[in-house]
């Protein structure tokens, strides 16, 4: 059996084992202080990845001599009794699958949904390449919480069994958002696109989880950030360094993992611009979220604030955090400090809302970045963003904006209507 078939019948809840014609003499032994019949045998099973490990067994039958002691005939036949269901242990497949002759391969639709989300978990979601695990960590987190949602209702539900209206209804029940609606239903469908990558599944298996068509999307909380007026107001109650690093996203985009994951060689004064080599999630270290959000940010009037700050560290190695904890400066900060700061802040001045907080910065830079003459295909490269389309979704048009461009139309039809006045009055004094 090859390893892709024995993980096939492992995913389909399919137990295959050989069929074994064994035989093996009853022996007395008679050098253990005691008397006794035994046998050796060959035991078979099925391992994690569906392949078979054979070893090999001794199994004492029961006293030779003295009391309570059988006759070689006896223990044979016990023997023979012990041995028939190894011998005739063929594939014991489970309900859905039992009506298949036993020497048929499964199908890639009888493999139980449930078995293949924990490969995909096991296999690819946990899996370490070099020591390094494959994805990072914020998306294992963000994973394993799907997982956690969706094994429950479909962990025992073959592929062939999955509908496309049924997934549908259990995502409205389930979520109270189009947000979590949609990464339930992706993380769905790439366990299945995965399976078929590792060539578990044709290229021609239908994945039932693209038929699923999610309503019109909906917020949940509303897309607003604060005007120029109202985040010098937010900002004059914030000290430093937390006001540092919420101007810098404020000013660059960053995000604020990419900000408190800052080190000193990342930061070159001279240029007064920033690399964004990694990014800082809960303590734990990792690259950035795409490979596009690996770039460099240019500071402008902040530079020379950066300087100022980096003096005044006591630690100005190359490795050294830009923004340490003040307890332990050989970590770096936690989001949560700036971002409870930031917090205080706005309620101070009345302006706190629901999702306000260090994103709110990086959503009103990407829309003045814009505003002030930057072109969406720009704001996307420094935002870090993978396309133009999530550079949209950020875009915030602003009633002040939406004003001024109104009543830049409106003057260009002001000075067209003074234009065709003047043409007919020409007219009219040449007639």
């Amino acid at each position: 059996m090859t390893t892709k078939e024995g993980t096939l019948l492992a995913l389909t809840g399919v137990t295959a084992l050989k069929t074994r014609v064994q035989h093996p003499t009853v022996h007395e032994r008679k050098d253990r202080g005691s008397f006794y019949w035994f046998f050796r045998y060959r035991h078979d099973e099925v391992q994690p990845d569906g392949s078979i490990k054979t070893t090999r067994k001794f199994h004492t039958i029961g006293p030779s001599r003295g009391e309570g002691a059988r006759s070689k005939k006896e223990a044979s036949a016990v023997r023979d009794d012990f041995l028939a269901g190894l011998n005739s242990a063929a594939t014991r497949p489970e309900a859905a699958v039992a009506a298949r002759a036993p020497e048929t391969a499964p199908a890639p639709g009888d493999i139980l949904f449930g078995k293949l989300a924990e490969l995909w978990r096991t296999d690819y979601v946990e899996k370490l390449a070099a020591g390094k695990p494959l994805i990072a960590t914020t998306t294992r987190q963000k994973y394993s919480y799907a997982l956690s949602r969706i094994l429950p209702r479909w962990k025992d539900v073959r592929l062939s069994q999955i509908r496309a209206k049924d997934v549908m209804d259990w995502l409205q029940d389930e979520c109270t958002s189009w947000y979590a609606m949609a990464d339930l239903r992706n993380v769905m469908s790439g366990i299945i696109t995965k399976a078929q990558e590792w060539e578990l599944l044709p290229d021609s298996f239908a994945n039932p989880i693209r038929r699923v068509r999610l309503p019109k999307k909906w917020e949940v909380r509303e897309k607003r950030i604060l005007s120029e007026d109202e985040m010098a107001r937010v900002l004059a109650h914030i000290a430093e360094p937390n006001l540092l690093i919420c101007e810098t996203c404020l000013d660059t985009g960053t995000r604020i993992s990419e900000v408190t994951a800052l080190m000193i060689k990342h930061v070159d004064l001279e240029r007064g611009t920033i690399q964004i080599a990694q990014r800082c999630w809960h303590g734990d270290i990792d690259e950035p979220k795409t490979e596009k959000s690996k770039r460099r940010l240019a500071l402008g009037a902040l530079a020379p604030r950066y300087r100022a700050w980096i003096e005044k560290l006591p630690n100005k190695g190359p490795n050294a955090w830009v923004f340490p904890q003040a307890d332990d400066p050989k970590q770096p900060r936690w989001d949560s400090g700036v971002r409870g700061a930031l917090k205080d802040a706005a309620k101070l001045e009345g302006l706190d809302f629901t999702g306000f907080g260090p994103h709110s910065l990086r959503r009103a830079n990407i829309t003045w970045r814009q505003e002030v003459g930057g072109s969406s295909i720009e704001t996307s490269k420094i935002a870090g963003h993978a396309s133009t389309r999530i550079t949209e979704e950020y875009t915030v048009v602003q009633l002040k904006r939406q004003d001024e461009l109104t009543r830049r139309i409106q003057d260009k039809r002001s000075k067209a209507a003074k234009r065709q006045n003047t043409r007919a009055e020409r007219i009219t004094e040449g007639v």
